[in-house]
């Protein structure tokens, strides 16, 4: 109901979610699944779980996301299925990712692990594509106390099939349809889900208030804040910045009392996991560089305007910009 899509099966995990939702799709040893070279590697996981192989597209230099422009040059008669990732809680454009996917008779599956309550042109990201992924890892925008996760779709054939897919092949007790898995959302986990459910928007709404703060407020030349599409309501799941000399930057916040993270310092392409597709150093150059550039501020609901502040203040400081601001809630 909050996604606007006809069904939601949950599923133990946010990978489970892609796995089964590509195995309910008929992807199989063998197929291809197109997928961005910019992401967290679970997108290619659940791929190659499925005997499949990830195709990775480049991302828009200006989104992140993976770039339609670039996906049908990596199609042939072995791709299956278009994967693309709502990436830092910002949609993908689906509407060209869709006409791509129809065009070649293909389905699209969404990774929303990061995008909870996130729009595409006013629509929420779960009842787009074919299907939508979810994890609920507690350190979603809706994260539970454990793992978890969910397929959102207007199908009624791929929400069965996943039924099936979760529960050991079965939907009657002992008699089993197919080979299925044991990965079933823990009942604990859906009622702290349901609970949490209730304030989303409200949390996501702080997390807007606080991404605005820091894009009208950080002022360095240096700094290269989040674009947004006019289509596209970001619940920024993380705030994202870049900055070409990243390391000293985030070690300069570290000294100020600013922690930051990665997202993610190394792509996909060049972790020990894929060596085996001996893809050469220059394979994917716009990922490697966003790899080597991405810095995310800290981000959540926890924040006091004092916290936006310290934050803001200490990336003008650091990289460059010595004007100093107060923080006022919009």
């Amino acid at each position: 109901e909050y996604c606007g899509a006809r069904y939601a099966v949950g599923v133990a995990s946010g990978l489970d979610a892609l796995k089964l939702g590509l195995l309910a799709l008929g992807v199989a040893s063998g197929d291809e699944v197109i997928v961005p070279a910019n992401t967290y590697i679970a997108t290619w996981l659940a791929v190659s779980q499925c005997g499949a192989v990830p195709i990775p597209v480049e991302p828009d230099v200006r989104t992140y996301n993976m770039d339609p422009l670039k996906i049908e040059a990596e199609i042939t008669e072995r791709t299956k299925v278009i994967l693309p990732v709502h990436l830092y809680g910002q949609s993908a454009d689906m509407d060209a990712i869709t006409a791509v996917a129809d065009r070649h008779g293909l389905s699209v599956l969404a990774d929303a692990a990061q995008a909870h309550g996130a729009l595409y042109k006013g629509r929420d990201v779960g009842a787009l594509g074919k299907a939508t992924a979810w994890s609920f890892y507690p350190s979603k925008n809706l994260g539970a106390l454990g793992d978890g996760g969910a397929i959102t779709t207007n199908d009624s054939e791929l929400a069965g099939r996943v039924r099936l897919l979760r529960n050991y092949g079965s939907s009657v007790k002992y008699v089993n349809e197919i080979r299925g898995y044991n990965s079933r959302l823990d009942e604990m986990q859906a009622a702290i889900l349901t609970v949490k459910l209730k304030y989303l928007k409200e949390w996501n709404a702080r997390r807007a208030d606080i991404a605005r703060y820091y894009s009208e407020n950080i002022k360095c030349a240096s700094v290269v804040r989040p674009y947004v599409p006019d289509w596209a309501t970001p619940v920024w799941h993380v705030y994202v910045v870049r900055h070409p000399q990243r390391d000293r930057l985030q070690e300069e916040l570290k000294a100020a009392g600013v922690g930051t993270l990665i997202h993610y310092p190394t792509a996909p392409h060049e972790q020990e996991a894929y060596a085996d597709y001996h893809w050469p150093a220059e394979a994917f150059p716009l990922t490697t560089k966003l790899s080597r550039e991405v810095l995310s501020l800290p981000m959540g609901v926890h924040m006091t305007d004092a916290d936006v502040t310290t934050v803001t203040n200490a990336v003008n400081t650091s990289g460059g910009n010595k004007n100093r601001v107060g923080y006022a809630s919009t």
